[in-house]
């Protein structure tokens, strides 16, 4: 295990903490092909209903640690929501190739590890997306697959190829300098912090400081400098339009309607390709659904894991994406 690097001082209080508070959580480990994974369990450990969520790049399971209390306290019944530091962050170990091979085989494997089923509900959240629609594309079976502030197109091509290639050079340089300067230039503070204001839509200063505190504590735990290297190369390198074809199960989509990473028509198009789709635009929040508006967001998978639809069935023609109105949309 290698330790967390977390600023010494008190944590920002959360504008959820009374939701946080009032979950029951534990932290698990299980070994995954000889690797440690690290994982939280938020909810009842024998609730009969489980949703395994995967988190985005760079970050931890704090990051759907919001999203996970909102569905345990606005499920109807006992719910376990499960959480795993993705292999090299957090806390548990990295792969031997952080490529999408590499994370499909360990999400199939830490999936048979907690004795999962095609009952579990998986989501995945913004690099977590690209993941979890690998693996189902790859056999993991699910009765619904959850996509919070998906990556519906290529970062290499388009509007965003400038500015993910000015991204790959940082991070190519901070794994090609000496291992201190390396590790200082990945880790560099005031960089994170223009990473999280890019990112952050809410004008609320309370939500803007908690927000900049999590990333300051939670976004540069990762193993080393390779780890992150190939996980950015990964995240960059696929997104979930190229597995569409190959997911068969009905998929929830959250998108956002000013997310900065993939924006709404590219949404719209991916639930276009996908065989069962629904997607929901928020409005008024941008690529950080998971901080911003986490209660949002369980909503909606809530919603949809209660609406009776047979696991695994396609509903023929897919339902049409609608626009975001001053409440959100759903399709």
């Amino acid at each position: 295990m290698f330790p967390r690097l977390a600023p010494m001082r008190p944590p920002v209080l959360s504008p959820y903490q009374s939701v946080t508070a009032a979950t029951p959580v534990v932290h698990r480990s299980v070994e995954v092909d000889g690797r440690t994974t690290h994982h939280w369990v938020y909810g009842a450990e024998d609730a009969p209903t489980t949703v395994l969520a995967v988190h985005g790049f760079r970050g931890d399971h704090h990051g759907l640690e919001t999203i996970a209390a909102h569905l345990v306290a606005g499920a109807d019944g006992p719910l376990r929501v499960v959480v795993p530091d993705l292999p090299g962050f957090g806390v548990s170990d990295p792969l031997p190739t952080s490529d999408i091979d590499g994370y499909v085989g360990w999400l199939r494997g830490f999936s048979d590890a907690l004795g999962l089923d095609r009952e579990t509900v998986v989501l995945g959240h913004s690099f977590g997306s690209i993941v979890v629609a690998a693996a189902v594309a790859a056999g993991l079976d699910t009765r619904l697959l959850v996509l919070v502030n998906p990556i519906a197109a290529p970062a290499l091509q388009g509007p965003r190829a400038v500015g993910t290639a000015v991204a790959v050079g940082y991070y190519r340089l901070g794994a090609a300098l000496p291992r201190p300067l390396g590790l200082g230039l990945l880790r560099n503070r005031g960089i994170v912090r223009a990473m999280s204001i890019a990112m952050l839509k809410s004008s609320d200063p309370a939500m803007r400081r908690w927000v900049h505190d999590q990333h300051d504590r939670f976004f540069s735990a990762f193993a080393d400098r390779s780890s992150v290297l190939d996980a950015f190369r990964t995240s960059v390198s696929h997104d979930v339009s190229e597995y569409a074809d190959r997911i068969a199960v009905p998929v929830l989509m959250v998108a956002a309607e000013r997310d900065d990473i993939t924006a709404v028509p590219a949404q719209r198009a991916l639930a276009e390709r996908l065989a069962d789709a629904e997607l929901v635009v928020l409005p008024d929040v941008g690529h950080l659904v998971h901080y911003e508006t986490p209660g949002a967001a369980a909503d909606a998978v809530l919603r949809r894991m209660a609406d009776g639809r047979p696991a695994g069935g396609k509903a023929g023609k897919p339902r049409k994406p609608g626009k975001a109105g001053s409440t959100g949309a759903t399709s």
